[in-house]
C-alpha cells in the first residue's frame, strides 16, 4: 500500500514577520498548497491520503482557502482521511463541521479513536481529533489494534515521548504495543524520518512549508510503502519558498565577498538571514549599506553581526590615552566573562565604546 502522509500546513497563517505585500504574497501561496498535495498524490499513484492535523492555523478559515482545500481534495479520487490538530480543532464553527466535503474525505470527529475499514485496500485507518486547543489525555493509552490480518494505519495528531504535554502524548511503549503498522503524525515542524518502535513505524511528515526561521531549509511531505512486515519512507519536497539561516566568516575577507561565496542558487525565491561571524576591526559591519547593496538578490533578507572585535584592536590596550584606559579596563572584563554569551556583550560594548570616542556612528 502507497500513502501520502502530509500535516501542518497551517493554510491562512498570518506571515506576519514578513513585509504585508510579501505577507500577501505568501498567504496566497500557501493556498496553492493543497493542489501541489493532489498533484504528489496522483503521480505516486497513491492507494490513500493521511492528513495528521493543522491543516489551518486557526478556527477562521477565508471562504477561498477552504474552497481550494476542498477542490483538491477532491481532485485525489482516493480516501482521504483528516485527524483535526491543536490549531484547528473539531469544534461547533470548524470548517470541519461544515457541509461541502468531498465524498472521499473522512473527517476524525471524536477525541477517542475511531477506526474505519476499507475492505477493498485490506486496510483499517485509526484517528481521532483534538477538540479544543489542547489534550491531555493520551490516545493510546489501553488501545490496541486487532490481530486480523489487515494492515492498520493511524493518523494522529500528537507528541511522542512528552509526559504531561498538552498535546496528545503517546509514549514509545504505548506505540510498540498498538499493533500499528504505520502511525502518520502530526505537530512536529521537521521531518522525522522513519523511527522503530516495536514492530510499529511512525514518522512526523514535518509542515509542507516553512513559515519562520525556525522551520529552515526544505520542507514537504512523505510517501510511504506499507507492507505487514516492512515500511519505507520517501520525504517529498513540497516548499514553494525556503528559509534559509547561512554563516559568512569575514576573517580574511570584506562582508560582500563572504557573501558572493555563500549566495544560493534559489536566492530570489528564498527567505535568508546572513550572519556574519569571524574578527573585524573598529567600525565593524555597515549592515545597512549591505542591506542597500544585496536586498534586490533574495526573496526577503535579514542580516545579523556576530562578528568579533579583531585582535589588533585589543593590542592598543597598552597605549597612554583614554582609548587604551577603556581598552584595558574591557579587557580584563572580557577575560574574566563566565561565558560566551558575556563575552558577546563585551565586545559590543567594545565597539559602541570605541565609536563614541571617535564620533562614529555605529548603526
Amino acid at each position: 500500500m502507497r500513502i501520502l502522509h502530509a500535516a501542518d500546513l497551517h493554510l491562512d497563517s498570518a506571515f506576519a514577520a514578513l513585509p504585508e505585500d510579501k505577507a500577501r504574497q505568501r498567504r496566497r501561496e500557501l493556498r496553492d498548497l493543497p493542489g501541489r498535495l493532489a498533484a504528489l498524490a496522483k503521480e505516486e499513484d497513491v492507494d490513500l491520503v493521511l492528513l495528521a492535523g493543522d491543516l489551518f492555523d486557526g478556527e477562521r478559515v477565508y471562504p477561498e482557502t477552504l474552497e481550494r482545500l476542498k477542490e483538491a481534495l477532491g481532485s485525489i479520487g482516493r480516501p482521504v482521511f483528516i485527524a483535526p490538530g491543536n490549531h484547528d480543532p473539531y469544534v461547533r464553527r470548524s470548517p470541519y463541521a461544515g457541509d461541502g466535503w468531498p465524498e472521499n474525505v473522512h473527517i476524525f470527529r471524536e477525541e477517542n479513536l475511531t477506526a474505519v475499514e476499507l475492505d477493498a485496500l485490506g486496510c483499517t485507518v485509526h484517528g481521532a481529533a483534538f477538540l479544543d486547543r489542547c489534550r491531555t489525555s493520551e490516545a493510546l493509552d489501553g488501545y490496541r489494534a486487532p490481530k486480523d490480518g489487515k494492515l492498520h494505519l493511524l493518523c494522529l495528531h500528537g507528541v511522542v515521548d512528552e509526559p504531561g504535554s498538552e498535546y496528545g502524548n503517546l509514549s514509545r511503549a504505548q506505540i510498540a504495543g498498538s499493533g500499528f503498522h504505520y502511525l502518520a503524525l502530526g505537530h512536529i515542524h521537521r521531518y522525522s524520518g522513519a523511527q522503530q518502535c516495536g514492530g510499529s513505524t511512525w514518522a512526523y511528515s514535518g509542515c509542507p512549508e516553512g513559515r519562520g526561521f525556525d522551520e529552515p531549509d526544505d520542507k514537504g511531505a512523505v510517501i510511504a510503502d506499507v507492507e505487514k512486515n516492512s515500511v519505507a519512507l520517501r520525504f517529498v519536497p513540497l516548499c514553494r519558498r525556503r528559509y534559509r539561516i547561512l554563516q559568512a566568516d569575514v576573517t580574511d575577507c570584506t562582508p560582500s565577498e563572504a557573501m558572493e561565496r555563500l549566495l544560493p542558487s534559489t536566492a530570489a525565491e528564498d527567505v535568508c538571514r546572513i550572519i556574519f561571524t569571524g574578527a573585524v576591526g573598529e567600525p565593524g559591519i555597515d549592515l545597512r549599506a549591505l542591506q542597500a547593496d544585496w536586498a534586490a538578490r533574495f526573496y526577503e533578507l535579514q542580516l545579523r553581526d556576530e562578528t568579533r572585535v579583531a585582535r589588533d584592536v585589543w593590542e592598543r590596550a597598552g597605549e597612554d590615552s583614554l582609548r587604551g584606559l577603556f581598552l584595558s579596563e574591557m579587557r580584563c572584563r572580557y577575560d574574566a566573562a563566565a561565558d560566551e554569551e558575556e563575552r558577546k556583550k563585551i565586545d559590543l560594548a567594545v565597539r559602541f565604546g570605541l565609536a563614541a570616542l571617535d564620533g562614529r556612528d555605529i548603526g
